[in-house]
């Protein structure tokens, strides 16, 4: 059994995360892998509902837990998503740009904040695990928050989600499966 790294967070009310695109526990999207391997690093399309009550931003997350890293290798990290969004269009974000207006706002600094990844680009790094390491898992997580996040665009995945446990209400995850 492969270890998942939400089991020892505190349980919260759970919220519907979907895709267009995959099934939860179906096949990446050929959009979400890296170009390189004929992707083209476009965050799937995603949608969450039964969000709690005292929401007032999201934090929209993608972790690979089984990069061959300790800490595994996180493709995405954003937080301060307005509350009124609640759908993602697919390929609104990539590792080079990123569609403000998918998330309601008109530029970047107005809305949420994308944080750099284990790649060190901030927005979407598409799925790239080594060869003959099996199917990774990418697990992409809606984080209802009960307040605007107090961090910059230098904060880390790992304080975001420090900060995710002090402030998230609620909770949604979908994950997608890739291997080569």
């Amino acid at each position: 059994m492969r270890f998942d790294p939400y089991d020892p967070l505190p349980q919260l009310p759970a919220m519907t995360l979907t895709s267009e695109d995959f099934d939860d526990g179906g096949q990446l999207p050929t959009r979400s892998v890296m170009a390189e391997l004929g992707g083209k690093d476009e965050l799937p399309q995603l949608t969450w509902s039964n969000i709690p009550a005292g929401t007032q931003t999201f934090a929209l997350t993608c972790l690979d837990p089984d990069a061959p890293t300790a800490a595994g290798f996180w493709h995405m990290s954003a937080f301060n998503i307005p509350a009124s969004v609640t759908s993602i269009p697919g390929g609104a974000v990539r590792w080079d740009t990123i569609d403000w207006e998918a998330f309601g706002v008109s530029a970047a600094g107005e809305g949420p904040v994308f944080v750099r990844n284990s790649r060190n680009v901030a927005g979407y790094t598409g799925a790239r695990p080594p060869v003959g390491h099996g199917e990774h898992r990418y697990m992409f997580v809606i984080h209802a928050v009960d307040t605007a996040l107090d961090l910059g665009a230098d904060a880390t995945p790992d304080q975001v989600g420090f900060n995710l446990f002090q402030h998230a209400i609620g909770r949604g995850r979908i994950t997608g499966v890739f291997g080569r």
